[in-house]
């Protein structure tokens, strides 16, 4: 199988070096140069367009930043329809709406070309430890076809529902993010305001019953220069979170409310350095 890969940047570099490193031939094409140096002197293929990687490839993952940028890669003029086999297939790992993957499946389909719908839990260091979560969304039998690349870098990998149901699991799993967040960051500003020392604080409340891995990931990577690029993350998934709630009737008003506490916090600089951090420096 030939495998293609858009966006290897900082989720997906680890994806697709697994990719390689598993023996699928890996064709890669990026929108920002810089996130192909890392490739420069292995055996992955650097393709001219996105047009010419769809010719190239049985199987492309796509995972770009946004909605739009996912429907101008694979719908787009010149995009990766328009080269892609009959049978092939399109792995959509961005985080989007569920309507987003469902909108270019029926596009897809006119072509012959299939879709799935395959966001990931972990980051690109997690990649490399074979440790991603994947959701999962689309047919069956496609998915089983797919899931031989997936688990180079994943595990688990499960199918969860029809196309979308990938996407409907990961929001709620980053709402989740956010709210524990949010509850985890007030907890250690609690405690340096009742006179506790903020990086023994730290140190206990993430080897405690209370951990959170939300805080683990604030705490352990997030650096004042990370803050604008988190907070558009996390606003995104939170709002597409609840309106996918809102369309399917569930409420989900109490997790919405402490996630947009976090990102309020955040766009406005309150947390330019986590609490504890900023005492163990």
């Amino acid at each position: 199988m030939n495998v293609g890969f858009i966006g290897p940047g900082s989720q997906g570099y680890g994806m697709a070096e697994m990719i390689r490193r598993s023996g699928y031939p890996l064709h890669l094409w990026a929108r920002r140069a810089a996130t192909l140096e890392p490739f420069e002197g292995t055996d992955a293929i650097v393709v001219g367009s996105k047009r010419e990687l769809g010719e190239r490839c049985d199987l492309v993952g796509v995972c770009v930043m946004s909605d739009a940028d996912v429907e101008e890669v694979v719908v787009g003029e010149e995009g990766l329809l328009a080269g892609m086999k009959p049978e092939s297939i399109i792995a959509i790992h961005s985080t989007v709406a569920p309507d987003t993957c469902i909108r270019i499946g029926g596009i897809a389909s006119e072509r012959g070309v299939h879709v799935v719908d395959a966001p990931v839990s972990g980051s690109s260091e997690g990649a490399l430890k074979h440790s991603l979560t994947v959701f999962g969304g689309g047919d069956p039998d496609v998915f089983e076809r797919a899931r031989p690349v997936f688990e180079t870098y994943g595990d688990p990998v499960r199918l969860l529902g029809p196309l979308g149901s990938g996407q409907v699991f990961k929001l709620l799993n980053n709402l989740l993010f956010t709210a524990n967040l949010s509850m985890g960051i007030d907890a250690l500003g609690y405690a340096e305001q009742m006179g506790l020392d903020g990086a023994a604080v730290e140190e206990l409340l993430l080897a405690s019953s209370g951990r959170s891995e939300a805080l683990h990931g604030w705490c352990a990577r997030v650096t004042p220069g990370d803050m604008t690029r988190v907070h558009t993350i996390l606003h995104k998934d939170v709002g597409l979170a609840a309106s996918v709630a809102k369309a399917n009737g569930v409420g989900v008003g109490g997790l919405v409310e402490a996630a947009d506490r976090v990102l309020a916090d955040m766009a406005d600089g309150t947390y330019a350095v986590p609490p504890g951090r900023s005492q163990s420096a």
